[in-house]
C-alpha cells in the first residue's frame, strides 16, 4: 500500500469522496444549582429550584470538510437562553486550547430554551433580576460543560457522512398568539394552515455506515413545565434528547463518551406552545410531567422517521459569516421594509404587553393586558416617563413603553448574526425568538440571495446571544406578548432580514464580512444572594441518616420514595456526577440502574429548619424493571462553619421489586 493510500486499500481522494467530511460528537453535564437556583424565564420571583428531575446537558457536533480543513461547530444545550457573557467565556477557553481553531465566527451556541433551568448567568441586569443577580456556581457549570462537551467532539472527529431527513409533526405545537398571525397576509397564512410551523428537520451523522448522531431542529416552546415546577428540566426537548440517547441506545452519561448523540434544538418557535390547550399545563392532558414526556416523545417519533428515512445526502463546502451588528437606530433600507421606504430601528424598550406575559405558558400580573389599547394605565405613566422622548415613542409606536431597556443598559444594544453552510444546508442563526413566519421570511430571503431552495435554509434562533423576540411588523402592531418584547421596533426583523442577506452576499461571492463593532465584555455581575453559610444535620439525626425507609417491597409502576438528612447541594452540583443511585443487587455485589438524570428519578431539596436539609430520592419503578433487590444512595456534600466542605452519603435498606 502506498503513501496514498487508506488502510482500506483506497486512494485518499476515493477515501474522501466517500467521506467527505470529518464528524465529531461529545455530551456534557451543565447542570447549575439544584437548589435556590432561580429561574428567569417565566420571570418570576418565587420561581426557585428545588432538586433535578432531568439533568441539563450541553450537545456538540463538530463538522469539518476533509478536503480545505475548515470546521463548524454546532452546540445545542438545556438551557433558557444563551448569553454573550457564557459565549465569550467559552470562547477564551477554546481560544487558550486550540487557538484559532474554534472562533467566534464557526461556533453556533444554541439552547434548547427550557423554563426549568436555574439563571442568573447574564451580563445584563434585566435577565438577572429575578434571579437576585449574578449566580456563579451556575455560569461556569454551564461555560464548562460547552467547552467539555466541544472537547469530547474534537476527540472524536473521525470520518463520516451527513444525510438529511425531512418530516411534519402536527400535535407538538399550537399557535399562541392567533391575533398577530391574523394579521399576516394571506399568501403568508396559507403556507401554516393551521398557524403552526410542522416542519421537523433532521441532520443525521454516520461514520462506517453505522448512524452516531442526530441534529433535530422543530419550533415549540420549552414550556410543557410550567412556572410552578422547580425541579431542573431539559422539558420537552430534553426529554426527547434523553429517550433517543439513553432509552434507545443504551448511552451512560456518567462514563465520559456516548455512542449515539442526540440534540432536539430550536428554530422559529416564538409564537410556538406545546400547550395545545392554550394553558399553562394543558394539552394533551392536565399533568406537566406526562405532558413533557408526550410532546418530547412526539419530536423524537417524527424526528426518528426521518432519520431512518434520509432524503436527502450532504455534500459540499463548509463555510460560515459571522457579524456584530448595533441594532439599536440601524438604518433599513426600502428593499427589505415592505413600504418602499427607509426606516431605523428603535433603542431598545420592553412593552406593557411584555410584562403580560405569554397566557399561554407564563401569565404576568393581571394588572397587564396584551394588545394595544388594553393598557391605559401604563400608557398614561409611561407617556408622562416618555414626555421628552416623543421620538422613541414614535420610533416603538404602537408599543405602550414600559422600561427603555436600551437607554438603561439592562439589554444588549451589539449582536451577532450568523450564517453556517454545510454542504448544501445553510443555518441562520440569531439572538431572537423569531415567529413561524419570521422564520419564514428569513429563509426566503437567504435563499433569494443564494439561489437556492428556501426548504435547504434553517432558523437557528436562541443562538450565540439572546434579545427577546423577533415579529413580522404586522404582527408587532397586534402588541400581543410576543410584540412587546420584540425590542428594537417594528422595524426589527427587516433589519434582521438586511443583515443575513449581507452575510449570505458575501458568502456567496466568497469574501470576508465586516465583523461590526466589538460586543462589550463581561458587565456588572452582581449578587444578592447570600450563599450557604453551613451545614448542621437535624436534631437526633447524622448526615446521611435515613429518615424515612422505603417499604419492603414494591411492584412496578409504583413509587420508592427515601428521605434523608442531607446537606445543601450548593456545596458541589455533582457536574458530571450525581446526587442519587438506584441499585440492584447483583450477586455480592451492587449495579445502579437509575441516577438523578433518568427520568424515573426525581432529587428533592428543602430547608429543614435553620441550617438542616431533608432530601427526598423518589424513584418510579420502570415498567420493565428486573425483578430483585435494590437500594437508593444518596450522595451530598455538607459545608461547616469555617467553609471546609465534606462528602457525605447514605444508603437506604434493601427493598425488593416484583414482577
Amino acid at each position: 500500500m502506498d503513501a496514498s493510500s487508506t488502510a482500506d486499500g483506497k486512494s485518499e481522494s476515493a477515501a474522501t469522496l466517500d467521506e467527505p467530511y470529518l464528524v465529531g460528537r461529545g455530551i456534557a453535564d451543565i447542570t447549575g444549582e439544584a437548589a435556590e437556583g432561580h429561574g428567569a424565564n417565566y420571570g418570576r420571583l418565587d420561581q426557585s429550584t428545588v432538586g433535578i428531575h432531568i439533568r441539563q446537558r450541553s450537545r456538540a457536533f463538530i463538522v469539518a470538510d476533509r478536503t480545505t480543513g475548515k470546521r463548524v461547530v454546532l452546540v445545542t444545550a438545556d438551557a433558557g437562553s444563551m448569553y454573550a457573557s457564557v459565549r465569550q467565556a467559552v470562547l477564551a477557553k477554546l481560544n487558550a486550547k486550540y487557538g484559532s481553531t474554534y472562533n467566534e465566527r464557526n461556533i453556533l451556541l444554541a439552547v434548547t430554551h427550557t423554563h426549568g433551568t436555574p439563571g442568573g448567568y447574564a451580563d445584563y441586569s434585566l435577565y438577572n433580576i429575578v434571579t437576585f443577580g449574578f449566580h456563579q456556581q451556575t455560569f461556569q457549570a454551564l461555560v464548562d460543560g460547552v467547552v467539555e462537551s466541544i472537547d469530547r467532539a474534537h476527540a472524536d472527529l473521525a470520518p463520516g457522512t451527513l444525510a438529511l431527513g425531512r418530516g411534519e409533526l402536527n400535535d407538538a405545537s399550537a399557535n399562541r398568539s392567533r391575533l398577530a398571525f391574523d394579521r399576516l397576509p394571506s399568501g403568508e397564512k396559507s403556507l401554516f394552515p393551521n398557524a403552526i410551523d410542522p416542519t421537523s428537520l433532521v441532520l443525521r451523522f454516520d461514520r462506517g455506515g453505522s448512524p452516531v448522531g442526530a441534529l433535530n431542529w422543530f419550533p415549540t416552546h420549552g414550556t410543557s413545565m410550567t412556572g410552578d415546577n422547580g425541579f431542573i428540566t431539559g422539558d420537552n426537548k430534553g426529554y426527547a434528547a434523553l429517550h433517543w440517547e439513553r432509552d434507545v441506545n443504551g448511552v451512560n452519561y456518567r462514563s465520559g463518551g456516548a455512542s449515539f448523540v442526540a440534540a432536539f434544538a430550536q428554530t422559529n418557535a416564538g409564537d410556538m406552545s406545546p400547550n395545545l390547550d392554550l394553558k399553562p399545563g394543558t394539552g394533551p392532558t392536565s399533568d406537566q410531567f406526562v405532558n413533557t414526556r408526550i410532546i418530547g416523545t412526539r419530536q423524537y417519533q417524527t424526528a426518528r422517521a426521518a432519520f431512518d428515512q434520509p432524503s436527502e445526502a450532504i455534500g459540499g463546502s463548509i463555510d460560515y459569516r459571522l457579524s456584530y451588528v448595533e441594532m439599536e437606530k440601524l438604518t433599513v433600507g426600502p428593499e427589505f421594509t415592505g413600504d418602499g421606504q427607509s426606516h431605523t430601528t428603535c433603542g431598545a424598550t420592553l412593552g406593557a404587553a411584555f410584562a403580560a406575559g405569554s397566557t399561554e405558558d407564563g401569565p404576568g400580573p393581571e394588572i397587564f393586558k396584551e394588545g394595544v389599547g388594553n393598557n391605559p394605565l401604563i400608557e398614561t405613566v409611561t407617556k408622562a416617563r416618555y414626555k421628552a422622548s416623543d421620538e422613541l415613542r414614535r420610533c416603538q409606536a404602537p408599543k405602550d413603553i414600559l422600561l427603555d431597556t436600551g437607554a438603561l443598559n439592562f439589554t444588549a444594544k451589539i449582536l451577532p448574526i450568523q450564517l453556517v453552510r454545510i454542504g448544501q444546508i445553510y443555518v441562520v442563526s440569531l439572538p431572537f425568538e423569531p415567529t413561524i413566519v419570521a422564520g419564514l421570511r428569513l429563509r426566503r430571503t437567504v435563499a433569494q440571495r443564494l439561489g437556492i431552495d428556501a426548504k435547504n435554509v434553517v432558523v437557528a434562533g436562541y443562538a450565540n446571544d439572546y434579545a427577546g423576540y423577533l415579529t413580522t411588523p404586522e404582527e408587532y402592531d397586534q402588541q400581543d406578548y410576543e410584540g412587546g418584547h420584540t425590542m428594537y421596533g417594528r422595524w426589527q426583523l427587516p433589519a434582521a432580514l438586511q443583515e443575513v442577506s449581507r452575510l449570505a452576499d458575501d458568502l456567496k461571492a466568497g469574501r470576508p464580512s465586516v465583523a461590526g463593532p466589538n460586543p462589550p465584555g463581561p458587565g456588572g455581575r452582581e449578587a444578592f444572594q447570600a450563599g450557604v453559610v453551613f451545614d448542621a444535620p437535624a436534631i437526633g439525626y447524622n448526615y446521611g441518616d435515613v429518615v424515612t425507609q422505603p417499604n419492603a417491597s414494591y411492584a412496578r409502576g409504583q413509587q420508592v420514595s427515601v428521605v434523608f438528612d442531607g446537606a445543601h447541594p450548593k456545596n458541589n452540583l455533582h457536574r458530571g456526577g450525581t446526587f442519587l443511585e438506584v441499585q440492584r443487587k447483583v450477586g455480592s455485589g451492587w449495579q445502579t440502574v437509575a441516577d438523578d438524570g433518568d427520568w424515573s428519578t426525581k432529587y428533592h431539596w428543602e430547608r429543614w429548619g435553620v441550617a438542616a436539609s431533608r432530601v427526598t430520592i423518589t424513584w418510579d419503578v420502570p415498567a420493565d424493571a428486573e425483578a430483585g433487590t435494590y437500594r437508593i444512595l444518596y450522595q451530598g456534600d455538607a459545608k461547616e462553619i469555617g467553609g471546609t466542605i465534606t462528602p457525605i452519603s447514605g444508603t437506604s435498606r434493601e427493598f425488593a421489586v416484583s414482577p
